[in-house]
C-alpha cells in the first residue's frame, strides 16, 4: 500500500510504500526517549515530498543511522541507513502515518542498544 506521512507541523512530509502490520519498538537511548514505532522499507520505496532543507539530522553512537527530525515541531518522522547487506533503507515512524491503525500492529521489541 501507499501511505502519506509527516511531522506534526507538515514541514517534513513523505510518501512510502509498504505493508505495515508490525511496528518495531527499539530500546536504544534515542528511540526509547522519542517513543517511535519503526518500520523499515527499501530506500527506493520512500519519497520525501517536501524540500530537503526542511530536514534536520542527528547522528550518534557509531554514526551509521541518519535520524531525521523537524527543527520546527521536533517530530522525527523517519531515518535512513544501510542494512547489514549494504542495502539503503528508510526507517519510518509509523506514528507519523495517520492511515496506519496503531492498535492493529503487532509490536516487536528490538534491542537497539548495540546499534
Amino acid at each position: 500500500m501507499n501511505y502519506e506521512g509527516s511531522c506534526h507541523c507538515g514541514a517534513i512530509a513523505f510518501k512510502v510504500e509498504g505493508d505495515f502490520d508490525t511496528g518495531l519498538d527499539c530500546n536504544c537511548s534515542l528511540c526509547r526517549r522519542r517513543g517511535a514505532l519503526l518500520a523499515f522499507v527499501p530506500r527506493e520505496k520512500f519519497v520525501l515530498a517536501t524540500p530537503q532543507e526542511n530536514v534536520s539530522t542527528y547522528m550518534f553512537n557509531r554514526h551509521v543511522i541518519e535520524h531525521h527530525f523537524c527543527a520546527r515541531c521536533g517530530i522525527a518522522p523517519y531515518g535512513e541507513g544501510t542494512d547489514p547487506k549494504g542495502n539503503r533503507m528508510a526507517a519510518v515512524n509509523l506514528r507519523c502515518i495517520p492511515a496506519v491503525d496503531l492498535d492493529a500492529l503487532a509490536i516487536t521489541k528490538v534491542d537497539g542498544r548495540s546499534f
